[in-house]
């Protein structure tokens, strides 16, 4: 169990383990959080399952761990780890099972007040066009030759097919897909469970949030994204559904063999890896970049759901009732990246579970229209909580590979929240609040009281005092979906 002993405060909300805390750390954790959050890391094992991601071989850096950190499969949720391209580690445990699970925002003119009678329309709408719980389909009907394409174009499939547009596609991270990616190396299970699911929300902390920008505090980044105080924005949370739960299944397992055929030990058995450019690190790189392009082309598919919802509610109604794209980021996934380390241009492949990327202004990647300001980078709360809309800095591309924190991060474990609280007792709650509520399942949504998070406003403190972002907006939720 770790103590405040174990760790060394560099900079004010910033600690480091070094290596000599055990003996087989390959590198330092760096760590960002106050005090108090770290009482509570201290309870879990976070911070030891950061030490042992320190132990895989071919990092390069420092093992990043950001304020909303808690418990993961194997690595932290809340973790950053690079490894050297393309010698070094390839792990989907350090990647997660939800491949780009990622957050969209897109953005609209419609000031809130004025259409605060519709609001439970709008909710009613976006519940029905946007398919969301345990096993849910998507609202379009995809052939097999249909989902190969999507698994290798993502996003380019949803341009292609008319339910996207250019504008779209490039305010979304790789343009919304990955290149590398390898239909072949998924499996046909894993196909299976994706076939039906493209356009659809899926259950525990995914979401869709109708929010009212509630503060402005950059006015130059907020007018090129669009956004203005007082008017309604989204915020759609989601991934890869159950075709990336079972491609890092499938991979988790096919790898167990992997430390003897490529002698390396692991302290645990979760963080299973393989050279990237090994037979099976290439096998799972193509998978994972399908997985990540599945999920690009999902959060497309109800950005167009979305947009078909408030069609129906504002036309008539409302003048200009059209959601333009702010950005969409993933925030479970690897990346191979170039960062400047100890000195060195190095390439690199970045293992963000539970973290986004948060490129700095005229870093490469990063739109054109959004190069002056830096990357936009969007950390949603919990139910009932504000979301912030923030943008990457220069002093992450030197922290922390160009990389934030993802949300509040929970406190709670999902049994635990659901012994806290009944769903309709939070429902109503949250009515109380002004907050319209369509949940598909009152257990799943006791899962996500805002009481088993963190206070997101703490997390954000952190991320920008110590430099890894700075505050363009704040949001307040109106109308949540869940599944």
């Amino acid at each position: 169990m770790f103590t405040f002993k174990d760790l060394t405060e560099i900079r004010p909300d910033e600690w480091v383990i070094s290596p000599s805390y055990r003996s087989d750390m390959r590198l330092p954790v760096h760590i960002f959080a106050s005090r108090k959050m770290l009482e509570q890391v201290l309870v879990d094992r976070s911070l030891e399952q950061a030490v042992n991601a320190s132990t895989l071989p071919g990092l390069v850096g420092n093992v990043i761990v950001m304020p909303d950190v808690h418990q993961g499969y194997g690595f932290p949720i809340g973790g950053v780890a690079a490894s050297l391209y393309p010698t070094g580690m390839i792990s989907p445990g350090a990647i997660g099972y939800d491949i780009n699970c990622g957050v969209r925002l897109l953005a609209s003119t419609i000031k809130a007040e004025l259409v605060s009678a519709y609001l439970g329309d709008l909710a009613t709408a976006m519940n029905h066009f946007c398919p969301s719980g345990v096993g849910s389909e998507g609202l379009v009907r995809i052939s097999s030759s249909d989902l190969e394409q999507v698994l290798r174009h993502g996003s380019r499939w949803a341009l292609k097919k008319g339910y996207a547009s250019e504008a779209d596609l490039m305010r979304t991270e790789e343009s919304g897909c990955i290149d590398g990616a390898l239909p072949e190396k998924v499996s046909d299970h894993a196909k299976k469970r994706g076939l039906t699911q493209l356009g659809s929300l899926g259950s525990g902390n995914h979401f869709i949030e109708i929010d009212v920008v509630d503060e402005i505090f950059n006015p130059d980044a907020a007018a090129v994204m669009g956004l203005q105080f007082g008017c309604l924005v989204i915020q759609i949370h989601c991934g890869s559904r159950g075709l990336g739960h079972q491609i890092c299944t499938d991979y988790v397992q096919q790898l167990q063999g992997a430390p003897r055929r490529y002698h390396y030990t692991l302290p645990d058995r979760e963080l299973v890896c393989a050279p990237m450019d090994s037979t099976e690190g290439q096998a799972y790189l193509g998978a994972m970049r399908a997985a990540a392009n599945f999920a690009f082309a999902n959060r497309q598919m109800l950005a167009w759901s979305a947009r078909r919802a408030f069609e129906e509610v504002f036309t008539g109604k409302v003048k200009n009732w059209q959601l333009h794209q702010v950005y969409d980021l993933a925030h479970n996934i690897g990346k191979i990246e170039t960062h400047i380390i100890e000195g060195k241009e190095l390439k690199v492949c970045v293992h963000r579970k539970g973290a986004t990327r948060a490129f700095g202004p005229n870093t490469p990647g990063v739109p054109p229209e959004y190069a002056m300001i830096g990357q936009p980078v969007i950390i949603p709360g919990s139910m009932g909580t504000a979301s912030w809309v923030l943008t990457g800095t220069n002093a992450s591309m030197q922290k922390s590979f160009g990389s934030c924190c993802h949300g509040a991060g929970r406190l709670m474990s999902r049994a635990q929240a659901k012994r806290s609280v009944r769903g309709e007792v939070l429902i109503r709650e949250l009515e109380q609040q002004g907050i319209h509520i369509k949940a598909g399942s009152l257990p799943g949504l006791a899962e996500e009281t805002p009481a088993a998070y963190k206070d997101v406003d703490e997390v954000i403190k952190v991320v920008c005092d110590t430099g890894l972002a700075h505050k363009t907006a704040r949001l307040k939720p109106l109308v949540v979906i869940k599944g």
